[in-house]
């Protein structure tokens, strides 16, 4: 199984920014996407999820109605729209594979991660 993360940039504040997962290896019906990011010198934080099979999503509190999960299954890619972005937003963003919900032990596959930095 392989998730290879792409999109991360160098954005200002208010701007957006679109993530893509690429997933490959195995069939994902059964299974969640998540997003998960971590700051320099913090853990590694829930930002969402979206089950593979019926579209379902769900947020962190901290970016609820900025950002948004979706998938494309034709494609095997999931997505994740950053609207609104603010510096705290700042982080490596990983994309992982699992039984779903917002704990990392849940998630057996993990991507690379793709550096988002906002700039004030």
């Amino acid at each position: 199984v392989q998730l290879q993360a792409s999109g991360g940039g160098l954005v200002q504040a208010g701007y957006s920014l679109r993530l893509s997962c690429a997933a490959s290896g195995r069939a994902f019906g059964s299974y969640a996407m998540a997003w998960f990011r971590q700051a320099p010198g913090k853990e590694r934080e829930f930002v969402a999820y979206i089950w593979w099979s019926t579209g379902r999503t769900y947020y962190a509190d901290s970016v609820k109605g900025r950002f948004t999960i979706s998938r494309d299954n034709a494609e095997n890619t999931a997505f994740l729209q950053m609207n609104s972005l603010k510096p705290e937003d700042t982080a490596v963003y990983y994309c992982a594979a699992g039984r779903g919900g917002s704990v990392r032990g849940s998630y057996a596959y993990w991507g690379q991660g793709t550096q988002v930095t906002v700039s004030s």
